[in-house]
């Protein structure tokens, strides 16, 4: 931002809009409302670090068309995109017919991704794979969601999924690289099972992720501080996260390395050497 306040001050240095590392994804209508003049002041003062608004639990279903276009279009102005969140195995249960209009109308209103997740229902993943292509043959990006937790979804209580049980991170890697291959826009990694709803975090899965799929193409679902901090800790400022809006600047302050805990302050760095400096 080449007219941010104070900008004699050093920041990391963060790839301009649109970023292909470093993305951060936004919790939009769910544990709050969200209208056209919230969501103005929130991207006016802090959409430069805003690339995507997620709604979650289908909460755009709720609203009338017209103020959920001017919500979409509002995003668009802002250059941020806008994603369904994992909705559509709520719109799986209403059989194939329901799931085309679906998508036809995500593309109509105006949303630029379509996540595919399951974590209250099971589907084959050749299946999955028919969804990302005809999310894509509507023009739209689609975002698979897998995870190591059986029943993720709706902040389900921690004994409540012990029972359902967890796959092997390996089945999650090994579907997450068929998606990418079939052209899927990113991969988002379902944080029930290793960091939310947990007795003890499974920090080792997204370690396997990031060895054998690399960063640039996976986001973690870290919409708690304490999360989002320990991603930055160990993978840096570029790595992709999905937080609510109301972290928005706590995040950024991480990830710019302004600010932080005993853990975090003035240790998040990045090195631009021989990249041309923003003026």
């Amino acid at each position: 931002m080449a007219d941010r306040a104070f900008s004699f001050l050093r920041l990391n240095q963060r790839q301009r809009k649109p970023r292909s590392t470093g993305l951060t994804e936004v919790r939009g209508p769910y544990y709050t409302p969200m209208g056209k003049r919230y969501l103005e002041d929130l991207l006016e003062t802090m959409g430069d670090y805003i690339d995507t608004l997620k709604f979650a639990g289908g909460s755009f279903t709720l609203l009338a068309r017209a103020a959920l276009v001017e919500l979409l279009d509002l995003c668009h102005r802002h250059n941020v995109q806008v994603s369904t969140g994992g909705f559509i195995e709520y719109v799986l249960t209403q059989g194939d017919e329901a799931v085309d209009r679906y998508i036809r109308e995500c593309r109509d209103v105006g949303f630029d991704i379509v996540e595919l997740s399951c974590g209250f229902i099971t589907i084959p993943v050749d299946d999955w794979l028919r969804l990302i292509e005809r999310v894509q043959r509507a023009g739209l990006k689609a975002k698979p969601e897998v995870g190591i937790q059986f029943g993720a979804g709706g902040a389900t209580a921690a004994g409540e999924l012990e029972v359902e049980g967890t796959r092997d991170p390996r089945w999650c890697i090994q579907v997450a690289r068929k998606f990418l291959n079939a052209g899927a826009y990113q991969i988002m990694i379902e944080s029930e099972g290793i960091t939310e709803s947990v007795r003890t975090w499974r920090t080792d899965v997204p370690a396997q992720i990031a060895d054998t799929l690399g960063l640039e193409k996976v986001m973690f679902e870290a919409a708690d501080p304490e999360v989002f901090s320990w991603y930055i800790r160990n993978y840096g400022p570029e790595v992709n996260l999905f937080a609510d809006h109301s972290q928005i600047v706590q995040l950024e302050c991480l990830r710019s390395g302004i600010w932080g805990t005993a853990a975090t302050w003035g240790r998040m760095l990045t090195y631009k050497g021989g990249q041309e400096r923003p003026e």
